[in-house]
């Protein structure tokens, strides 16, 4: 792959060896043993819970605190950070993946679930020391949660220079204003931490106008209006609309510098979007599992499904389709891991438009073979295509990262002249 005339990388790394460490297949073993041992008996008790709650109780099932307190006992904790986990994003994409096999409950078991993984990122990179220890620290230990308020229902969100929340510098105060939606988490009550994007310069250069604020959940001025389902679903931890009305905090409360919130954004979003990806193929491989059992275990017209020829090319489609789409995670990960997010960064916008088209063809086909039981909430087959049909929008729209490798392409310096 080449380089661009301009100086974007394309992603080429000293090496292709995309092997995990012998730390990370350790730590591989301990993960698939906790899986089977402890997340999928836990699922039965955890949809118990949530289709006894009314739709509007956000409030975490008692397993998913017990499944914490394993994954602690087992060394699978805070995995995704390296300064706390001591391995790179190669390393933790065969994990994230393996976790993607539940994504609601082993995620945030090994308190690598997403956007508090995004969050402690930022604040990892850009908090001060008494921001990281009033919010990174009990993040880390996974007794808050939190939520990052940016996407805007008046906004084409997918630019984010679009945003028109204000953030106003008042004295010793910044005053926020302004209309969100899509801030997912903030439903949780366990939710302590708004992380805030908005505009504290409307008239500085494009990128330079957007900042991020700390805001308490409790200040007031916050109104949480209600949580949006996804696909009629109302996920347990929520995705608010949020109101702020003339919400004051400290000027201390500022993340990084006035100005930086736009360059902030995209280190979050970078190893984030890789950590999606991982997730979804470990989605597309229990789906992959679930067909070839469904095809094994069923007869029709006086044979297993299995015997069936569109059937078995269904089964090696899907698994070609999650083999390539895995090389591509994994060169991702490795390059940020050698050169940084911003040399990875066509590479993961290929990933995330790749692997949700995988997960959700795999998922189908997967449907298709239950017949009328894909369509129910008797397997989570179609709780799973929801939620990965939503991630072709969420964290850029497939056609924003189409736009921008077109983009790059045009510009790259080519090795094969026509």
């Amino acid at each position: 792959m080449g380089n661009d005339r301009r100086g974007i990388n394309y992603g080429e790394s000293t090496t292709l060896d995309l092997r995990p460490s012998l730390h990370a297949l350790e730590l591989r073993e301990r993960l698939v043993a906790f899986m089977h041992e402890q997340v999928f008996p836990a699922e039965a008790e955890y949809h118990a819970h949530r289709d006894q709650a009314p739709p509007d109780d956000h409030t975490v099932p008692l397993v998913v605190e017990r499944l914490k307190e394993q994954a602690r006992e087992c060394g699978l904790w805070n995995l995704f950070l390296p300064a706390e986990s001591g391995i790179g994003q190669l390393d933790y994409a065969g994990l994230a993946e393996i976790s993607g096999w539940s994504l609601e409950l082993a995620p945030e078991a090994m308190n690598c679930q997403a956007p508090d993984t995004g969050n402690m990122e930022l604040l990892h990179l850009f908090g001060t020391p008494e921001q990281q220890g009033t919010w990174l620290q009990p993040l880390l230990d996974g007794t808050i949660r939190s939520a990052f308020s940016m996407t805007e229902p008046q906004v084409a969100s997918s630019d984010a220079v679009n945003i028109e929340t204000r953030i106003e510098r008042d004295g010793d105060e910044y005053v926020i204003n302004g209309h969100k939606s899509w801030t997912s988490g903030a439903n949780d009550p366990r939710c302590k931490l708004l992380i805030v994007m908005g505009k504290t310069d409307p008239d500085a250069q494009r990128y330079r106008q957007q900042s991020m604020i700390l805001v308490p959940v409790d200040t007031p001025g916050v109104d949480i209006l209600r949580s949006t389902t996804v696909f009629g679903r109302q996920d347990q931890h929520g995705h608010a609309e949020v109101i702020y009305d003339d919400v004051r905090v400290p000027v201390t409360n500022l993340l990084g510098d006035e100005g930086g919130g736009f360059a902030a954004a995209q280190a979050r979003l970078g190893p984030g979007r890789i950590h999606h990806c991982m997730r979804a193929l470990g989605a597309a491989e229990r789906a992959l599992a679930m067909l070839v059992d469904r095809a094994t275990s069923r007869v029709a017209f006086g044979a297993p499904l299995a015997d069936n020829a569109v059937v078995q090319q269904q089964i090696a489609e899907s698994r070609l389709e999650i083999e390539q789409a895995r090389l591509l995670c994994l060169h991702a990960s490795k390059v940020i891991d050698e050169s940084g997010n911003k040399a990875a960064a066509a590479l993961v916008s290929m990933a995330k438009v790749a692997v949700p088209r995988t997960a959700l063809a795999v998922l189908d086909r997967a449907i298709q073979v239950h017949g009328g039981a894909g369509v129910s909430d008797d397997f989570p087959l179609a709780a799973m295509w929801g939620w990965h049909r939503a991630m072709r929008i969420f964290d850029g729209p497939d056609e924003v990262h189409l736009r921008t490798l077109a983009k790059m392409e045009f510009r790259r310096e080519p090795e094969l002249r026509p």
